[in-house]
């Protein structure tokens, strides 16, 4: 299958955008979390976007090589950090490096826009080395207010990475990331209205309109930074998840899928 003909500039995370603190905050934690398994590893960030935990990366990692789908989004990152980093085009679904050639494969937020899923964890079983891993962030699907992304093809739980990921070999763990019970008041008291909103579908698509509906919920955006740094956010672990229950309590799952 081909990906959907998207405008991935509209739904990635630019730098310089007017984005919600909350947004800043979940981009730095995912990638505080990741860099734990990164420490002189050889890293492939897959879907990166326009990078802005690549510099926090290499600080950690041996080697690190990144690419996006995007030829504009690559773009937009090769400007900031130049030669830093290899940075190149390539499809998650076919990517363009030899067999067990990483240590750690990294996909943020971007699982539910592959056309097919099977292929990538293929891919990411062929490249990984003997004791690799493939870290994932997804918004978790099974919170009762959640609002797909228009362009999205599947979005996966924990019990649905369970039932893909263990039979092909791979051990997992599960950890939750921004806990409903700590937004905002007006958040959760708007919860149930998102989820009347999502399945009318009175969710807007445009920026704008996005932009709008975020000043009010969260108050005053900020400005998305190019490269996140130890400051960007706190430091808060995630909560460790069971590996047999659909999570309700957070925002985001983090997976850590162990090739053994």
């Amino acid at each position: 299958m081909e990906n959907k003909k998207v405008n991935f500039i509209a739904l990635t995370e630019i730098s310089g955008d007017d984005v919600t603190q909350e947004q800043i905050d979940r981009i730095a934690r995912r990638y505080y979390w990741a860099a734990s398994y990164c420490d002189n590893k050889d890293v492939l960030e897959a879907a990166c976007g326009t990078g802005q935990g690549l510099g926090y990366l290499a600080k950690k990692a041996r080697s690190l090589v990144a690419g996006d789908y995007s030829r504009d989004i690559i773009d937009i990152a090769n400007k900031h950090y130049k030669n830093r980093f290899k940075l190149q085009q390539f499809d998650a679904q076919k990517m363009p490096f030899e067999d067990q050639s990483f240590d750690v494969i990294i996909l943020f937020e971007a699982l539910y826009y592959l056309p097919n899923y099977l292929e990538f964890f293929e891919e990411c079983w062929r490249i990984l080395r003997k004791d690799g891993y493939l870290l994932i962030s997804t918004a978790n699907k099974d919170l009762y207010d959640f609002t797909p992304s228009p362009h999205s093809y599947r979005y996966f739980g924990v019990r649905e990475l369970v039932e893909k990921l263990v039979p092909m070999g791979f051990l997992v763990d599960f950890f939750g990331d921004t806990p409903i019970h700590e937004v905002s008041a007006k958040q959760r008291l708007l919860r149930p209205f998102k989820m009347i909103a999502s399945r009318l579908g009175l969710i807007p698509n445009s920026m704008n309109a996005k932009k709008i509906l975020k000043k009010f919920i969260f108050g005053k955006l900020v400005t998305m930074p190019t490269e996140i740094d130890e400051m960007t956010s706190m430091h808060i672990n995630p909560t460790r998840l069971s590996n047999n229950l659909a999570d309700k309590n957070h925002k985001v799952i983090f997976c850590a899928a162990h090739k053994s």
